[in-house]
């Protein structure tokens, strides 16, 4: 759920406004409390308090309480922080990036993980489902935290990893969520989808590019 840009950091990310970490932070304790409450005194208390969460977050963004409200209570069990997974695609010295549909902005094929797989088959997958190639992840090229980019801030926390990958099949095609699939310049790049691809990700990808022995990069 995107809320808006923010200003960016001194790492070049983006800084978070205090009032959204506060929110995230009672939203994930009112959820963890939720879900270990003994009795309906706690879950009470627990689910005022992300009543208060909710208000914080509409006060500065706007957004519906009712719909923010069943976002919240939505999140079942301990509150841990989302993962995001990424492939960075290169043939010809050029980058692999689709299009998405929702903003029509540019990015490396990925989506959110799920449940149940491991974090080499999860990029596979989505590089496949998105841009019809068919890859082998060969190393991580950085762990990110997904919500300091350039983009909309979002509201649940995230981690964005990038992995480089090999083509060894397949054909560009796009999917029910990607509009065009392409190779880019890293000198000639298209309007990207900042929240999915930034910048600074491609800077690194590139880097370990030019020295196969680049460790990944974190934060």
């Amino acid at each position: 759920m995107a809320l808006y840009h923010g200003r960016n950091d001194s790492m070049g990310g983006t800084s978070v406004p205090q009032w959204l970490t506060w929110a995230r932070e009672i939203q994930s304790l009112c959820q963890t409390g939720l879900a270990y409450s003994q009795n309906d005194y706690e879950t009470l208390r627990y689910r005022r308090l992300m009543e208060i969460a909710v208000e914080m977050v509409c006060t500065h963004t706007g957004l519906p309480q009712k719909t923010l409200m069943k976002s919240f209570m939505a999140q079942p069990g301990y509150a841990t922080v989302k993962v995001d997974v990424r492939g960075a695609v290169i043939r010809d010295g050029k980058i692999l990036l689709v299009q998405e549909r929702s903003d029509r902005r540019w990015c490396m094929p990925g989506g959110w993980a799920d449940v149940g797989e491991f974090p080499s088959a999860m990029v596979t997958r989505e590089v496949l489902e998105e841009s019809g190639f068919e890859v082998l992840p060969k190393r991580v090229i950085g762990v990110y935290d997904a919500n300091r980019t350039g983009g909309p801030l979002e509201l649940y926390h995230a981690y964005k990893l990038v992995f480089l990958c090999d083509i060894i099949g397949g054909r560009a095609r796009p999917s029910d969520e990607t509009q065009a699939v392409d190779f880019f310049p890293f000198d000639d790049l298209p309007p990207l989808s900042t929240n999915r691809t930034d910048e600074r990700h491609l800077t690194e990808v590139f880097a370990h590019i030019l020295d196969t022995k680049r460790v990944a990069a974190f934060d």
